[in-house]
């Protein structure tokens, strides 16, 4: 489906993955470092705000290569 880093700050490997696309958005699973530990949660985004997040460079698609480790992570 596709992952993504969101943008942060500092050295965090925060990471999105689109788990379903729906009519009206994306299920996602949002992976965040906190203090060494892996936040995870499950949400839904919009397909307007996935595409704003997009555009103004929040979300930046990961590479295959890339993804297999983070969806493996």
């Amino acid at each position: 489906m596709g992952s993504y880093t969101l943008k942060s700050i500092g050295k965090a490997s925060d990471y999105m993955t689109i788990l379903r696309d729906t009519d009206d958005g994306f299920v996602v699973r949002i992976v965040r470092d906190k203090d060494g530990y892996d936040e995870i949660t499950t949400d839904f985004i919009s397909k307007a705000l996935f595409d704003s997040c997009i555009r103004t460079g929040y979300l930046t698609k990961i590479a295959d290569s890339e993804q297999k480790l983070a969806v493996n992570a």
